[in-house]
């Protein structure tokens, strides 16, 4: 658990609700988002030297629009864009 689950800040934010977390040592509970955090950190956001929750934001935002969900290959699209995936499937239906 990070600290910034640990915080006192955090507790009182999320005093009503409830916390679920994975037991210490076992990743493989979220291994999809945490692959995910992987590739954004990686791929993106090490790129920049972010100022504040904002600048965060967008960045985030523009990773995930222009460049994840778009024109970054993918298993499941049989490894290609998902753009490139939906032009085919579009062609091979006309």
């Amino acid at each position: 658990r990070g600290v910034q689950f640990t915080s006192e800040e955090y507790q009182k934010i999320t005093m009503k609700m409830e916390r679920s977390y994975s037991e210490k040592g076992t990743p493989w509970d979220n291994a999809c988002i945490e692959s995910f955090h992987s590739l954004i950190k990686r791929e993106w956001l090490n790129r920049f030297k972010i100022m504040d929750y904002r600048q965060t934001y967008q960045l985030i935002f523009e990773y995930i629009e222009t460049f994840y969900n778009t024109v970054r290959i993918h298993n499941h699209c049989g490894y290609i864009s998902p753009n490139n995936y939906e032009s085919a499937f579009f062609k091979c239906r006309s």
